[in-house]
């Protein structure tokens, strides 16, 4: 899908990732509706960027994110392309689990994108026409030792996506699944952290510009491809 004229939502879109995503398909002439939970960054924002609207959004909350959808088709009338980007990490080994926090995260990193895929579907089958990019990451397609709550909800997120692919190919509604590789934003700062590991893991690792992840994003609308990966050697990790 060419983005140009497209009414797009973009989660998580005040930092990282999702700022950088903003950016570029403004600058490929998209109609943007920024969503996170800092009201004051996406205003300042949404005056950078033309044929932008900025809702403030809690995507832990499904009246929020129904109201975004809502919103969304009452400014523009329409929505062609969504986003599910707003997430955060959490790091903890197995037996040192808070399950509150895990819970917590659940509600932000699959029942959110979920609820928002749920609210935007409708709207693509009446136009005959969408896409859904879901961001998970590459912990996604790997096994390591204090990731689990995080890499477990990410790949829960590829199995939805992926099946909500088949489903909805024949109303013209194509789901495709964005994998970042280590990038650098704020992401592990904000990261809960359990036990063990909450003294810290040594000096962050060198990452990917979020530029490089929006690139990618907009690689996975314009092609429609299932799977897009941030380093091609990814692609080859085995499931």
């Amino acid at each position: 899908m060419n983005v140009k004229d497209k009414v797009v939502i973009v989660t998580g879109a005040s930092s990282g990732i999702g700022l950088a995503t903003a950016k570029l398909l403004s600058k490929h002439g998209a109609k943007l509706v920024l969503a996170a939970r800092s009201k004051e960054k996406l205003e300042k924002l949404s005056k950078e960027l033309p044929n932008s609207l900025a809702i403030a959004t809690d995507m832990r909350e499904e009246n929020q994110i129904k109201e975004l959808v809502k919103k969304t088709v009452s400014h523009f009338d329409r929505v062609d392309i969504l986003i599910n980007n707003a997430g955060r990490g959490y790091d903890a080994y197995v037996e040192e689990i808070d399950t509150d926090k895990f819970r917590e995260l659940f509600a932000l990193d699959l029942i959110g994108p979920v609820v928002a895929m749920k609210e935007v579907i409708p709207h693509m089958r009446k136009q005959r026409q969408g896409v859904i990019v879901n961001i998970s990451s590459g912990t996604a397609l790997m096994a390591i030792p204090g990731m689990s709550p995080y890499s477990s909800l990410k790949r829960a997120l590829v199995g939805v996506s992926l099946t909500g692919r088949e489903e909805l190919k024949e109303d013209n509604i194509v789901v495709s699944v964005v994998y970042p590789y280590i990038t650098s934003t704020d992401f592990e700062k904000n990261t809960m952290k359990e036990g063990h590991l909450e003294e810290g893991d040594g000096p962050p690792m060198p990452g990917d510009p979020p530029e490089l992840v929006a690139e990618k994003i907009l690689e996975a609308i314009e092609t429609g491809k299932a799977e897009v990966f941030a380093r091609d050697f990814m692609a080859r990790s085995p499931r």
